[in-house]
């Protein structure tokens, strides 16, 4: 019982203090005044009705509070996400037919199911499969596509939608001069709104005013009446709580497009998650996150929503606004349930192209070119792979899932490749009497009869044939060679590959006349070497704990003075 408390410790998510209960309050009402027109909007984005994204911010948010680990962290609706589920089900049905919808919520349940899996088995370390280059490169396309995928809408141009995003795109720009002027303005004005907001009062509910601004203007204007495109009815009162329609072809042909979405959700809810616990100083557990946001998501389903995720930019407002437990999340979600009871009529006449903009603003901070060039200066390899991923996000919309599935792919392989072929350098006396890459130093040869080389890396089976290489080129390369030093201090693992190849290359170079010395082996590598009985194949002679006792004895040798 005593595990499952420090699973789901829900008996200690809420704190009675007067204080705390007046902090979650406040933040609670004023992360809702941000969600429930963000959820009308990410609803739009995700190809389904309006109420969608309201239902997604009600129940969802509930079970993420009281099954999550983050106090702070704040589910719902979110961009990336709402991108991710119109992307996936697009292939498969007709946007805005029944058979899609059916297709979204079972898409919320197949990644909850994921994520669940993930946090029961405890793999949550795994996530780090997906690096922080490779993300980032599919953050900055999956913004750039969320922006375009919007200006149809904010142009009041009726798009439509192939297999190829960007030929979409560049049919709605060659087709500007029919655009619906009066759409374009109440789109401009609140992007003008929400930027005025963001730098002049920024402690207002910004998004909030724009929407109830631009809504009354809309019914003042009878914008609906002029062409434009607005909300529309919004179902009164709750979800209602079924089984997630099933369907097994669907099941299996969304299964790939589930994973991604788990995974890719799941690191902006860790990302968000790691700000809070650093700003907070409160620990939390990844594995448990993991379970609270796949429950989540098969809330979601079951209450006939979409797929939810962990809010960076809500969270970070439910941070700011001092929220104290998870009774934020709460709060927020029954002003949501207010609006569901009573004020759905109000939303009506709210303009689509202020959806759109709203969506627009919302993307715009994730743009980050920055983080693609620092990858580039910091490995070309990690750069490669930012920038791939980047360029096949943008090649394969609308099934960007495929961009960041490309761009896991080259980044484990690029990691292989570098385990397969480490660093080795050839070494040189320094003038401090130490061994040094001679390349690097312009050193010259320690003496014509011996040669010696460090391998920076493991010595696993997948790169014991370069360090082989490696070794018999250096003895190819000087005839007259008799001793070959290899310095151990960078292996810090070897395995039986290893093993059985370092006692055939201590044989055969033995048989050519040439003693292989090793130096500085590290303890856990010497341990192996023991219990292999590589110690004696090698020969206890020749195997030294430093680098100078090593050279002393081999120039001893050689006929040399020691150093």
């Amino acid at each position: 019982m005593n595990t499952w408390v420090h699973k789901f410790p829900i008996a200690k998510r809420f704190s009675l203090d007067p204080a705390s209960l007046k902090d979650d309050l406040i933040a609670g009402i004023t992360v809702s005044l941000v969600a429930i027109p963000q959820s009308l909007a990410y609803a739009q984005l995700a190809g389904v009705p309006a109420y969608y994204g309201l239902y997604a911010a009600l129940i969802p948010t509930i079970v993420g509070a009281l099954f999550g680990s983050s106090r702070q962290l704040s589910t719902g609706p979110v961009a990336m996400t709402s991108l991710l589920t119109a992307a996936s089900v697009a292939p498969l049905a007709p946007h805005g037919s029944a058979t899609f919808y059916s297709f979204v919520i079972l898409l919320a349940l197949l990644s909850g199911i994921f994520q669940i899996l993930f946090g029961v088995l405890r793999v949550g370390v795994l996530l780090n499969f997906l690096s922080q280059p490779v993300l980032m490169g599919f953050i900055n396309a999956a913004a750039i596509i969320i922006g375009l995928s919007q200006l149809p809408t904010l142009l009041g141009i009726p798009a439509q939608q192939s297999n190829h995003f960007l030929l979409d795109i560049w049919q709605v720009l060659t087709h500007i001069d029919t655009m619906h002027e009066l759409s374009l303005v109440f789109g401009v004005s609140s992007i003008v709104l929400l930027l005025s907001f963001k730098k002049f009062a920024p402690r207002l509910p910004g998004v909030l005013v724009t929407v109830a601004l631009l809504t009354w203007v809309s019914y003042a204007l009878h914008f609906e009446r002029l062409g434009g495109r607005v909300v529309g009815e919004i179902p009164q009162g709750l979800p209602n709580f079924s089984v997630p329609p099933m369907d097994w072809h669907a099941s299996m042909s969304l299964m790939p497009a589930a994973f991604v979405i788990a995974l890719i959700s799941f690191m902006e809810a860790m990302s968000s998650a790691k700000v809070i616990a650093l700003k907070t100083r409160r620990p939390w557990d990844e594995n448990k996150e993991l379970i609270g946001q796949g429950l989540a998501k098969v809330a979601a389903a079951f209450s006939q929503s979409m797929p939810v995720s962990g809010s960076f930019s809500r969270s970070a407002l439910n941070l700011a606004s001092n929220a104290r437990t998870h009774l934020s999340s709460i709060i927020s979600a029954a002003s949501v349930l207010l609006t569901l009871l009573f004020f759905t009529p109000l939303l009506h006449h709210l303009p689509k192209p202020v959806l759109a903009a709203i969506i627009m603003m919302a993307v715009a901070n994730l743009i980050n070119f920055r983080s693609i060039s620092n990858a580039w200066r910091a490995s070309r390899d990690d750069g490669l792979a930012s920038l791939v991923t980047f360029l096949s996000t943008l090649a394969f919309a609308p099934n960007i899932q495929n961009g960041i599935l490309t761009g896991i792919i080259l980044s484990l392989a690029l990691l292989m490749y570098r385990m397969m072929r480490p660093r080795i350098v050839l070494l040189g006396m320094h003038q401090d009497a130490t061994l040094r890459d001679a390349k690097l130093h312009n050193l010259p040869h320690l003496h014509p009869k011996l040669g010696a080389l460090r391998f920076d890396g493991a010595l696993r089976f997948v790169n014991v044939s370069y360090f082989e290489d490696a070794v018999l080129k250096l003895e190819r390369d000087n005839p007259e060679i008799t001793q070959i030093l290899v310095q151990c201090s960078g292996i810090n693992e070897l395995d039986a590959s290893g093993v059985e190849m370092l006692a055939i290359l201590a044989a055969r170079l033995k048989n050519n006349g040439i003693t292989l010395n090793l130096s500085g082996i590290k303890k856990q590598v010497w341990v192996v070497m023991e219990r292999t009985g590589l110690v004696d194949k090698i020969g206890k002679d020749n195997i030294y704990p430093t680098d100078r006792e090593a050279l002393d004895s081999i120039y001893l040798k050689l006929g040399q003075p020691a150093i």
